[in-house]
């Protein structure tokens, strides 16, 4: 067995601990608004995020990120990080991304999983978000893009899931099925995200970022985002 398929399901892990359990992406506004009630409602905007967000700006830019740690070229994997967290539409969404990514960095660090000289060209990066990090550690595991671009889609998936079984609520064999289902895009995803051009890349889903600024104002919640 490859060691990278080791290193590839422990960044894919939900014990992980970058704190990804706690948010709900902008999920908890859309069931407090019924948008998200059952399975088929949490099906669809899982989907939605994933071909209108995912799938166009946050996996592209990890796989532009993952080639500039590649190639040790850390002027791109500045501006890729600075092009992502420009994205984000709310302060929560950008809140979300920049504590996962130090809590990954810090991993990094404190574990002494990487060469002590690699992993300070990220903590140099101030604020990173989650895929700069992300990106850097399946570089350091020697990880392939496309095994990386996967997982870290996977780790999205499965937390959004969780979210859905946590506030329509639906039960684990509901939630089973979602990820079974709802998993099948994955491959389609990672390709297109490998194929977008620069000028191509695009997260208009106003839907999502109205509710995400809604959350923070939310009277009862369950999550951080």
């Amino acid at each position: 067995m490859s060691l990278s398929l080791v290193r590839l399901l422990q960044l894919a892990s939900p014990a992980l601990p970058v704190g990804a359990y706690s948010y709900s992406q902008g999920m908890e506004s859309a069931c407090e608004a019924k948008i998200v009630h059952d399975k088929e409602t949490a099906q669809q905007w899982i989907t939605d995020v994933l071909q209108f967000n995912m799938s166009s700006m946050e996996a592209p830019v990890l796989a532009r990120l993952y080639r500039a740690w590649e190639a040790q070229d850390l002027e791109s994997a500045a501006y890729w990080n600075q092009y992502f967290l420009a994205s984000r539409e709310t302060a929560e969404l950008r809140a979300e991304t920049e504590q996962m990514g130090y809590s990954l960095a810090k991993l990094l660090v404190d574990g002494k999983f990487c060469d002590p000289l690699r992993v300070a060209n990220l903590t140099e990066l101030q604020p990173k978000g989650f895929p700069v990090a992300f990106s850097f550690a399946a570089v350091c595991f020697s990880v392939p893009l496309q095994e990386a671009l996967t997982a870290y889609l996977w780790s999205w998936l499965e937390n959004q899931v969780i979210a859905a079984v946590k506030l329509v609520p639906l039960g684990q064999v509901v939630g089973q099925g979602l990820l079974f289902s709802l998993g099948q895009d994955l491959p389609h995803v990672v390709q297109r995200a490998l194929d977008l051009a620069d000028d191509d890349l695009c997260n208009f889903s106003p839907g999502l970022a109205i509710l995400s600024g809604q959350h923070e104002t939310q009277y009862s919640r369950l999550f951080r985002s």
